[in-house]
């Protein structure tokens, strides 16, 4: 699933062709695809037609495109294999596209932004906008208000992160997961940030001392931040930006994915665990549960 840098790295690809575009047309391939949006296809047609956006927002792994002079916005949702490429106008549509949205930017000129889903996971949905709980004069998507902010977040809480965390009855790979604590890290980005603060991933929150959870959010920041140079992390074709170009972090992966080969730092082979129906990679002498 997308976390923090690939959807941060699509958002930023947007940018330039959607800031001040006009939405000249809506085709919905898939209604699956509408599915968090609140009324059938002809509503999200009929309704984004005619808008004008400007520039697309994030927070953690969400996405949304607000409509000027109303209080919506466009809000996208990539789940496992969601992509939003920019094409020509006149590009053919590839098989597995969802939703195709044709769009007039002054200075850009006309372009396609076409939804792409594999899995059909991810989403496209119009959204009430709302203001945000620690800042009223921002507002964000009722949908996205129980997200918390992310790391790379310049009104990011870093204190009222650490009380969080401390007070937390769980463990720590489990709280960075919670998107309500802190959004943005997945399972890439929490096994490389803990393998590089030396942090099992099943150490009780309430043990870690604030040294050493201060320097845990250094590290998820630094990998983020790395991540991010990068392009993001691509295994396979499900993940690309706008363009249709893979991110190369994964050829800088310390831990995840890594099973069976050694350790960058002391050599020891890194192993991965079940961890909620999922892996977990770590190595089991530098990360031990203190």
């Amino acid at each position: 699933m997308p976390e923090l840098p690939e959807v941060e790295v699509v958002r930023a690809g947007l940018v330039p062709a959607v800031t001040s575009a006009r939405v000249t047309s809506v085709e919905v391939l898939d209604e699956r695809s509408l599915r968090r949006h609140p009324g059938p296809s002809e509503d999200f047609i009929e309704r984004l037609t005619g808008a004008r956006l400007v520039a697309p927002s994030r927070r953690g792994k969400f996405l949304w495109i607000p409509v000027a002079d109303a209080d919506e916005a466009l809000v996208v949702h990539l789940g496992m294999s969601g992509q939003v490429l920019l094409r020509d106008p006149d590009a053919p549509v590839q098989r597995l596209t969802r939703i195709v949205i044709g769009l007039d930017q002054p200075g850009y000129g006309p372009v396609r932004m076409d939804f792409v889903d594999q899995r059909i996971f991810g989403s496209m949905a119009l959204d009430r906008l709302a203001p945000a709980a620690d800042r009223p004069e921002e507002r964000i998507p009722a949908s996205v208000a129980h997200i918390a902010r992310d790391p790379l977040d310049p009104h990011f809480d870093e204190r009222r992160f650490l009380d969080r965390l401390a007070r937390r009855d769980t463990t720590v790979k489990r709280a960075l997961l919670d998107q309500t604590l802190v959004s943005g890290i997945g399972n890439i980005y929490a096994d490389e940030a803990l393998w590089a603060s030396r942090i099992h991933y099943d150490q009780p929150t309430r043990s870690l001392s604030r040294p050493r959870a201060r320097r845990l959010l250094s590290e998820v920041r630094a990998v983020l931040g790395r991540a991010l140079e990068e392009g993001g992390t691509s295994f396979d074709a499900q993940y690309v930006n706008v363009n249709g170009a893979s991110g190369y972090f994964s050829h800088s992966l310390n831990v995840y994915g890594q099973q069976g080969r050694p350790c960058p730092r002391c050599g020891r082979p890194i192993v991965r665990e079940v961890f909620m129906n999922r892996g977990s990679h770590l190595c089991t002498r530098c990360q031990r549960i203190r």
